[in-house]
């Protein structure tokens, strides 16, 4: 069996790069961690369809599959693109389809990209202590950390039980507090709630639990493309770096990192890869590789990261190379929707190794 992509898909991928070398510049994105919005990208990235990727075709979306996601995720991942796509392209997609329910007009605006939708699904992930999301009847109380995006015209709330729930972002008893994290290409914020009106999506978890496994396969395929710029730099860098009168890269030290860094991170195409086939045509190994794919990439990105910064003298976190944006998000990456830790327990769960 021969295993790869389309040429649609091949298409697909060339697009969403050419589209990005344009306008996701390492200056652009300077620009948005300085402040300004993403609207351009956003707006741009809409004409080519990528909101609706996952929206059905009855809803005014293209239809497309996870791994079709998952290939448009690379993509931004590579170019740190500032962009709402896992929770507007990906997880609400996925949930409101899931859900079963009649949301034809919200899938239909965030096909044509006039309606961002943010996901808080940390509370039921792995919530502290002092946060937690309480719905009584119609109305939501509590908080939720680390949702994203900050700009959202509505949220898809995550509860203890792993109840779905649509909220408004303009609720006059919702207040989102921006949060400083590593990760300056993506804006996270703390959603308090105070009798916000909520409306129920699905009390079935195993909806729940297909948008996660779609928001980590997204997610590692955003630290997939990640990870392979920073290694690409890494070559180009010591390409031209000379010392001694020769490029750095001609010392077998030098080689012999990119040489690991190239043998650990190709792989890692074939699983992510994988993953997203599995979500729609293996439903029994989805959940399971979505876990361990997620995983794996974390522990990889972060060995990637780290040598390619080395490899560039340990400029990782001058401003003028811009390697710190992809290491940190890598590192941002790394805990979302679970860190490996807690992702390869879970996996360990559903394969009857350890109870829960």
């Amino acid at each position: 069996m021969q295993f790869g992509l389309s040429e649609e898909q091949i298409l697909l991928r060339d697009n969403v790069n050419r589209f990005l070398d344009d306008n996701s510049s390492l200056d652009r994105v300077r620009r948005y961690a300085d402040g300004s919005d993403d609207t351009d990208i956003w707006a741009g990235l809409t004409e080519l369809g990528v909101p609706a990727l996952l929206v059905p075709e009855d809803q005014g979306g293209i239809g497309l599959a996870p791994l079709d996601a998952a290939i448009v995720a690379e993509c931004l991942g590579a170019h740190i693109a500032p962009t709402p796509f896992l929770g507007t392209a990906v997880m609400a997609p996925t949930a409101l389809v899931a859900s079963g329910g009649d949301h034809d007009a919200l899938l239909a605006d965030i096909a044509a990209g006039t309606h961002r939708v943010g996901v808080a699904f940390s509370e039921a992930i792995k919530r502290r202590n002092d946060a937690r999301v309480e719905v009584r009847g119609e109305r939501m109380y509590g908080k939720s950390l680390f949702a994203f995006d900050a700009d959202a015209d509505s949220y898809l709330v995550a509860d203890q039980q792993k109840h779905l729930h649509l909220i408004s972002a303009s609720d006059p008893g919702l207040k989102r507090t921006h949060l400083t994290t590593v990760d300056k290409t993506r804006r996270t914020v703390e959603l308090t709630y105070d009798n916000v009106e909520a409306q129920c999506i699905s009390t079935d978890t195993k909806v729940f639990d297909a948008t996660v496994d779609i928001g980590r396969v997204a997610i590692a395929a955003d630290t997939l493309g990640a990870a392979q710029n920073m290694l690409d730099q890494a070559v180009e860098y010591a390409k031209q770096r000379e010392q001694f009168n020769r490029p750095i890269g001609s010392f077998q030290a030098v080689k012999h990192m990119c040489a690991e860094m190239a043998a650990q991170l190709e792989p890692c195409r074939s699983m992510v890869w994988f993953a997203g086939h599995a979500l729609a045509e293996l439903p029994d190994e989805a959940r399971i590789t979505a876990c361990h794919t997620k995983a794996h990439l974390a522990e990889v990105a972060q060995f990637v990261a780290k040598t390619a910064t080395e490899v560039h003298g340990g400029m990782g976190f001058t401003d003028l190379v811009g390697l710190h944006y992809w290491f940190k998000r890598c590192g941002a990456n790394r805990q979302w929707l679970g860190a490996p830790e807690f992702v390869r327990q879970e996996a360990a769960v559903l394969q009857g190794l350890v109870t829960d």
